[in-house]
């Protein structure tokens, strides 16, 4: 190495010696760094004055070195002694930083973009305040929705883990029910006496084709409840692909959220979940009396009405009923 590039690694070195990161700087510590950064300054002033030259910047010489500056800081916080030497690091900084200003300052110079007549503007050129301001990109890219949208996001990954738990406690009650079936149901008895004696005592074990048919059967419905209670398929869709008729789902459906409701309103993770069902439910109907039911459908008419009341004929003297024509029988309705 050259003993310019001995003397940077010297003086970076020196930089970042004094520059703790879990402690606070001392003035020491301060006037070390001042005299350090000096030093590389000074060692690669040649450098600067070639580069600001090179991008046709001795017009604006001094924003040209004040950018340099800020190159040298901003690589000697990122200088990883282990990946490159400093002089080769700070190099493309400060390419970079003065490639910007030339952006900022005036249209591309390259030959490449005057052939095609090429004008390079900095994003902040793009749109100005009332006041005649340039409006910095990051304000010109601020998306007023993003933080609504991201709560949604995070609101919906949330319930798709909250549903996938409630579906997994469902299918892990309907596994324990299957296997106690399984172990509880009778197994064929062999003749022979001297072989039940060899293999000793017989265990309640589940036989694995069984169990592999319960497994399947589980899987099947798991999909089936996700599917027609928490994606809204139609039941022709789960019939064409599962091969399970359209019936059979509606009960499986329905078994399914009559469990999966209890298991909601049991266990203390689910209770926000059985609250939401529980909003969302219609009101229930108010009971009607004894009464009023059995009024509502009895086939007899109501012994109480007007018209339902019992009644007699009973037949009158000719001498009160002059003023009836003679022709017709008087009768009279009495009604009690």
């Amino acid at each position: 190495m050259s003993k310019t590039t001995i003397a940077l690694e010297a003086a970076v070195a020196t930089v970042l010696e004094n520059m703790p990161k879990d402690a606070a700087q001392t003035n020491r510590q301060r006037v070390n760094v001042d005299r350090a950064f000096a030093q590389i300054l000074k060692l690669i002033a040649p450098r600067i004055r070639h580069f600001v030259r090179q991008y046709g910047l001795t017009a604006h010489w001094e924003d040209a070195e004040q950018c340099c500056a800020i190159a040298v800081h901003r690589a000697i916080e990122a200088y990883d002694p282990a990946k490159a030497q400093f002089t080769t690091f700070v190099n493309w900084q400060i390419r970079g930083e003065l490639q910007s200003l030339r952006f900022r300052l005036m249209t591309d110079q390259r030959p490449s973009a005057k052939k095609v007549e090429a004008t390079t503007v900095s994003l902040s050129a793009l749109a100005t305040s009332p006041d005649g301001d340039e409006i910095s990109p990051e304000a010109m890219i601020e998306d007023e929705y993003a933080l609504g949208r991201t709560e949604a996001g995070a609101s919906d990954y949330l319930a798709e883990g909250a549903v996938g738990q409630l579906i997994d406690a469902y299918v892990d009650q309907l596994r324990k029910v299957g296997v106690e079936a399984l172990r509880r149901r009778p197994r064929a008895k062999k003749a022979d006496a001297a072989q039940r004696r060899a293999e000793g005592p017989r265990f309640k074990t589940v036989d694995p084709v069984e169990l592999e048919k319960l497994e399947a059967k589980l899987q099947r419905d798991r999909e089936i409840v996700e599917r027609r209670i928490f994606e809204t398929a139609t039941l022709d869709e789960i019939s064409a692909d599962t091969g399970v008729t359209k019936e059979r789902i509606r009960q499986i459906t329905k078994q399914a959220t009559k469990l999966l409701t209890e298991i909601a309103a049991e266990q203390p993770r689910f209770e926000v979940m059985a609250d939401d069902a529980r909003r969302a439910m219609p009101p229930a109907r108010p009971r009607r009396s004894a009464a009023a039911a059995a009024s509502k459908v009895s086939l007899l008419p109501d012994p109480g009405a007007l018209h339902n009341r019992l009644a007699h004929v009973e037949a009158i003297e000719a001498e009160r009923a002059a003023y009836i024509t003679p022709a017709l029988p008087v009768m009279q309705l009495v009604m009690h």
